[in-house]
Parts: C-alpha cells; sequence; structure tokens
C-alpha cells in the first residue's frame, strides 16, 4: 500500500502548523510508536558521518526534548514559520522528500531566516492516517544562528 500525495500533503502541512501554533503534544501524535528523528547536516550525510545535531530513536526522547523546549523557550522567545515545499514521493510510496525553510520571529519583531533544508521520512500507513517512522532532516548548512530547540 502506498501514501497518495494528498495525505502526505496533509502531513506535511500539520507537521509545519503544529510546530508553528506551539502544539507540540499534537505535533508528537504524527509519530509512530516506533520513531526516529534526527537532524542532520547534509555535510556530514554527504561525507557518510553519522554526527546528528539531535538524534531521538524513540518515542520517549521525543517527549523529553518537548518537556526541554518548554524551558529552552522561557529564555529563547520567538515565533516559528515553517515553509514547506511540495513532496516526491519516492520508492515504495512510504518514503517522501520535501524542502522546507524555517523563519523565527523575535520578541522586537524582527525576523529571519533560521534553517533550510530537506525532509526525508519514511511514513506508514496507521489506519485511516498517515504517520511519521523515520524523519531525516538535512540541513543545508552546519551553522545553525541559535538554539535549536524547537523541532524543524
Amino acid at each position: 500500500m502506498t501514501a497518495d500525495h494528498t495525505r502526505v500533503c496533509d502531513l506535511l502541512a500539520e507537521y509545519g502548523a503544529l510546530i508553528d501554533l506551539g502544539k507540540f503534544y499534537e505535533w508528537l501524535d504524527l509519530f509512530a510508536e516506533d520513531c526516529r528523528y534526527q537532524i542532520l547536516p547534509r555535510e556530514n550525510f554527504d561525507r557518510g558521518l553519522p554526527a546528528a545535531l539531535v538524534y531521538c530513536d524513540s518515542r520517549a526522547m521525543l517527549e523529553d526534548r518537548i518537556r526541554a523546549l518548554r524551558e529552552a523557550n522561557k529564555y529563547n522567545i520567538h515565533t516559528d514559520r515553517h515553509v514547506i515545499g511540495l513532496p516526491r514521493i519516492l520508492d515504495d510510496g512510504l518514503a517522501v522528500e520535501a524542502p522546507f525553510a524555517v523563519y523565527q520571529t523575535d520578541q522586537e519583531g524582527e525576523t529571519r531566516l533560521f534553517a533550510t533544508g530537506l525532509y526525508r521520512d519514511q511514513l506508514e500507513i496507521s489506519g485511516p492516517r498517515l504517520k511519521i517512522r523515520d524523519k531525516l532532516i538535512l540541513l543545508d548548512t552546519f551553522a545553525i544562528p541559535s538554539l535549536l530547540a524547537t523541532p524543524l
């Protein structure tokens, strides 16, 4: 069974919207029970280096990340805006790639580009819904301008 383009677009739109709205526990529900989430600079990926900036290999680790985020955002108050490009459905129909950009706006109203890159997702079908089993976030650069607390 494969994922259709509309359902994939809906999942990615929901993914970005929930982060931007700060609904992190609802965001967590987009992931499969057995999941992985990692943020890796493209430079490391291209060289075959496994060092990730963030590596969570379970939902429990993602939950810990959300708890830590609640603390970190007390000191780095900002709003996020995810812009996610049209996805490409690959191979077996459950592998997806989509480009993204994340902007952050601080309390003074200054908006800046925070990160750009490519989502590489492995999805699974869970009843009527698609869920993210493996999310690899390939950053276009190793340099992140500030705290990497908010999910990308």
